[in-house]
């Protein structure tokens, strides 16, 4: 019983810790910039995005302006917003 509890603990443990890759990584030009940091984003397949700008961005002040070239980040569940991780 007690071997039992103790797999049952580790097969947890390795779930919860499986490292998250499925981001979708797509290069875009920012269309509108919107007030709070928020940006629309169209990508070069034609999809829409509202963006956010990452932690990095902000910490070091690096400025997004209409018409640039930016790399966004999505996730798999949500693919209307993402977040800005490059500026080209």
């Amino acid at each position: 019983m007690n071997k039992k509890k103790k797999i049952q603990k580790q097969l947890q443990s390795e779930s919860q810790n499986v490292e998250r890759d499925d981001k979708i990584e797509m290069q875009g030009i920012v269309e509108e910039v919107l007030p709070g940091t928020l940006f629309n984003i169209v990508c070069d397949g034609g999809h829409k995005i509202l963006a956010t700008l990452a932690g990095k961005l902000r910490q070091n002040h690096i400025r997004i302006i209409l018409g640039d070239r930016v790399c966004v980040v999505v996730s798999p569940y949500d693919l209307s917003r993402g977040r800005i991780i490059f500026r080209r």
